[in-house]
């Protein structure tokens, strides 16, 4: 199917604006242009740029989306570089994972010990203030 941009916009969950800056930006290898000059996208365009998105939400640049990008067109022997890519990113969002992890477990010890402050079942302390 050929699909607008707004259209495509629709099925990226993409703004208008980050759709047009990934295009102007060379994102998006080979956009085509009806007979009136707007950009359209076909499957494989919308199935692009989804990676687009998944590669920006693992938190790389513009500059490394062009450069993975500039891989994937090179073809099949580049596979070896974009998984060290890959692999680099995946290691960062572990780490981000366990921060995230550790901020949670702390955020449950914490409300847990403000409700047995407030049920009478645990005194209260402060590192911050003398309580005694």
């Amino acid at each position: 199917m050929i699909y607008s941009m707004k259209e495509t916009c629709k099925l990226t969950e993409l703004t208008y604006d980050t759709l047009k800056f990934y295009c102007n930006k060379g994102l998006i290898p080979y956009v085509k242009r009806d007979k009136n000059n707007y950009r359209i996208f076909d499957d494989n365009d919308i199935a692009w740029i989804n990676s687009l998105s998944c590669l920006k939400n693992c938190g790389m640049t513009i500059k490394e989306m062009q450069e993975y990008l500039d891989l994937c067109l090179k073809g099949e022997q580049t596979i070896p570089k974009r998984q060290k890519i890959l692999e680099l990113k995946l290691e960062q969002l572990e780490n981000k994972k366990k921060e995230i992890q550790e901020s949670i477990n702390y955020i449950h010890w914490k409300q847990g010990f403000y409700k047995d402050v407030l049920s009478g079942k645990t005194k209260y302390y402060s590192n911050l203030i003398n309580t005694k």
